[in-house]
């Protein structure tokens, strides 16, 4: 039991410090975003995601507001979003002028 709480304080306090942080490793990112450090190294190898490489290459950053914005980057538009873009398309094409035959 004691060995949770300890396990869950350190959790609490890596989350914790990474609110200071602006570059992130990849275990840090890890922890930051939940997804597992296998995914984000297939994302970094089809360069799916922004990061940078240390000189010799072998370590990885990235920086966290870079990936909060790529998280954020494909945003799913609620129903009304995608109702006022339909009813704003037809009125547009309707005061343009678009006539039929």
């Amino acid at each position: 039991m004691n060995e949770e709480i300890s396990k869950q304080l350190n959790e609490l306090k890596q989350l914790a410090l990474l609110g200071a942080k602006n570059v992130l490793s990849v275990a840090e990112l890890s922890l930051l975003t939940g997804l597992s450090k296998s995914h984000i190294y297939k994302l970094i190898c089809s360069k799916k995601i922004p990061h940078y490489k240390s000189e010799g290459g072998k370590l990885v950053f990235f920086k966290k507001d870079e990936v909060e914005n790529w998280l954020c980057a494909l945003k799913v538009p609620t129903v009304t979003e995608t109702e006022q873009a339909a009813i704003s398309h037809c009125l547009t094409n309707k005061a343009g002028g678009h006539h039929g035959k």
